[in-house]
């Protein structure tokens, strides 16, 4: 096919080149590097382990708590999306609410220091973790709108990995911080010690500060483009408007409607593979505190890596190709833990690292697919969608976990049957691919429109 017969791509905010270079997407980066510890050390490999101990209740009562708290911190994202995304496209200060979300995001991180290793501080933990959550997720709106600002279409998806992996690389080296100085010493830096789970404490002010610090940077890069002042639009006006981008992006790009319901499956699996991961090598495969944070260094530079990778192999595959072969590759290696579960420390060492390295990678391409068909000026609009409909199913994979533990409890004789929860994740996985491989991908989306 000659230029002149070929199909005009459509217009995107990607078409106008960003002005910067690599300073400026170093500089975007540093989001993913400075706010990774909420996703690294808290919800996954440190705090969320110390909140499902024997010190807050029996294993199955706890993990059922965090998943029935991450349940409903979704589904109150899901309601919040819509109301403040719609704000920050209206107003055009989306860097200035990602500002914003991100110091809130570190003073909830710093307050799980008040969190003392007893049943009676078990709500107040969930409560505060559900709510870093839910500005984690909005904050992650306004982030990934902003990647208009740095990206073009021949480098999106390497762009976008560089992010991920950033993010992965800063989840260890903080890790590996206070692991080192407060965690793993019998007497750490200050005179820290476990008594009280002060380790754990100290280690979330660490995290506080992180946050405050290393997202500097992204916020000297990025720059606001307000708008002229809108009216001010109420909740139900703004499921409204979302109603009404849902219909207009449906006649203009049908499959990026049909993309936002797969993605909405597969993230939620893929957050589930990592929120319930380190629960699992210390609930069920018997590691240590100590050895849960080691794997979580390693498996953090495994994912940063894969994922910087699978971005350059975003650019001449497409994020479509790359989606799908992680997802296929995180199924078959979960069914593989869930199989092999009596193998011991061992299974997970193996298999559970081998998945790290997939899910950086799919959660990169489906941000790089989407930013590649988002009309110019409808970035906070088209990720606000993105937040919305991935929140509004984002209780299934806490929703399958905690319902596959208690099918282990009734068809088993095991005590704790945690490791039946893979099975959840599974599930959620495979309905996600299932929709996806239908899909139309940015490419194929040009020309006459395919219902």
């Amino acid at each position: 096919m000659t230029d002149a017969t070929r199909p005009a791509e459509p217009t995107t905010a990607l078409r106008a080149e960003p002005k910067g270079g690599r300073g400026r997407i170093f500089g975007w980066a540093m989001w993913d590097w400075g706010a990774q510890p909420f996703n690294t050390v808290i919800t996954t490999f440190v705090f969320a382990v110390y909140l499902t101990s024997e010190s807050f209740g029996s294993t199955n009562t706890t993990s059922t708590a965090l998943a029935i708290a991450t349940a409903i911190s979704g589904l109150l994202v899901a309601l919040l999306a819509p109301v403040l995304g719609q704000n920050s496209d209206r107003s055009g200060k989306g860097v200035r609410n990602l500002r914003v979300q991100t110091w809130v995001l570190a003073a909830l991180s710093a307050a799980l220091f008040f969190i003392k290793p007893e049943p009676g501080f078990l709500v107040l933990g969930l409560v505060l973790l559900g709510a870093g959550s839910i500005i984690s997720e909005i904050a992650s709106v306004n982030y990934n709108a902003s990647i208009e600002q740095v990206a073009s279409p021949r480098n999106i998806g390497r762009v976008s990995g560089f992010g991920w992996g950033m993010g992965y690389l800063g989840g260890i080296l903080v890790l590996l911080l206070i692991y080192f100085l407060f965690i793993q010493p019998d007497v750490g830096l200050f005179g820290v010690t476990d008594a009280d789970g002060l380790d754990i404490r100290v280690s979330m002010l660490v995290c506080g500060l992180w946050i405050l610090l290393f997202t500097l940077p992204a916020f000297a890069v990025l720059k606001d483009t307000p708008k002229e002042a809108a009216p001010r639009v109420g909740i139900v006006d703004s499921y409204k408007l979302v109603w009404d981008s849902l219909r207009r992006l449906w006649g203009q790009s049908r499959h990026t409607v049909y993309f936002l319901g797969a993605s909405a499956l597969f993230r939620d699996g893929l957050a589930g593979v990592f929120a319930f991961g380190a629960i699992l090598a210390a609930g069920t495969f018997g590691m240590s505190a100590g050895e849960v944070v080691i794997f979580g260094a390693v498996a953090n530079i495994v994912a940063g890596i894969a994922t910087m990778l699978f971005g350059l192999l975003d650019d001449v595959l497409g994020p479509k190709r790359v989606i799908l072969i992680s997802l296929v590759a995180l199924t078959v290696l979960g069914l593989g833990i869930f199989i092999f579960h009596d193998g011991g420390k061992t299974v997970f060492w193996t298999m559970g690292l081998a998945m790290t390295a997939f899910v950086g990678p799919a959660q990169a391409s489906a941000r790089s697919f989407l930013a590649r068909v988002i009309p110019e000026g409808q970035g906070g609009e088209i990720f606000g969608l993105y937040a919305t409909t991935g929140r509004v199913v984002s209780f299934l994979s806490p929703a399958a976990f905690a319902f596959f533990i208690w099918v282990g409890s009734v068809v088993t004789d095991d005590d704790n049957t945690q490791y039946w929860g893979i099975l959840g994740i599974a599930l959620v996985l495979v309905a996600g691919l299932a929709v996806l491989i239908p899909v139309k991908t940015p490419q194929e989306q040009v020309g006459p429109q395919a219902g």
